[in-house]
């Protein structure tokens, strides 16, 4: 427990809120980081059809050790389970059913949010040596949603949540909700609104640490 009395969500934690708004019936892609980890919180009993980058539609939850399949992963090339009915297609026709807007929703990690919907997940400078985009762009602008799922702020205690992003962005405009540490944060056009915060926490200290300006819901 922190000294003002909440206690921030860890990874499992934020991926689990996060999964509890994800509606029944809908197709969603979860990227790499703790997005990934949402698959682990789906109730079996409420259909959510995940789909993988590499040709997977359908995945499970994390297998137990004992039950893993090494041939069966994610686009994390992390193992995986494929609930019933699940299949498998080819790589061009999963970015086909990305690009083609079949996609509900995508859960993203993320590094900074702006106010206006931007993000940027991919680099922390221009002239940054040695990571690439990947399939974030092409997911960012082809789901009808996007959600980001990230720290509330640096390791150093700098912001995440910002008027405008300071690192390359990944798209523009696409975010429309980000579950941080702290808090849930809808993206309007008013800018943020928060629809949710870990108990304990007052708005006040939220506002504290983040570099854009929030609305109550």
């Amino acid at each position: 427990m922190t000294d003002t009395g909440f206690r921030p969500l860890g990874r499992q934690g934020m991926a689990a809120r996060a999964a509890r708004d994800i509606p029944e019936g809908w197709y969603v892609n979860l990227g790499i980081g703790i997005p990934t980890l949402i698959a682990d919180h789906i109730p079996a009993e409420r259909e959510v059809v995940i789909h993988s980058e590499n040709g997977v539609l359908g995945v499970g939850p994390a297998p137990e050790t004992h039950k893993a399949n090494p041939w069966l992963v994610n686009a994390s090339t992390h193992r995986v389970s494929i609930r019933p009915g699940g299949s498998f297609v080819h790589h061009a026709d999963s970015f086909a059913m990305v690009r083609g807007g079949h996609l509900d929703l995508c859960v993203l990690g993320g590094f900074q949010v702006a106010e206006n919907g931007d993000l940027a997940n991919w680099a922390h400078s221009a002239t940054e040596a040695g990571r690439q985009i990947g399939g974030a762009m092409d997911l960012a602008v082809g789901a009808k949603q996007v959600w980001v799922v990230m720290e509330h702020t640096t390791k150093d205690a700098g912001a995440r949540i910002l008027e405008r992003c300071t690192y390359p962005l990944t798209a523009a405009r696409c975010v429309t909700r980000v579950y941080t540490s702290l808090a849930v944060l809808e993206v309007t056009p008013r800018g943020f609104v928060v629809i949710d915060m870990v108990p304990g926490l007052s708005f006040e200290a939220l506002q504290a640490q983040s570099g854009a300006r929030l609305h109550r819901a």
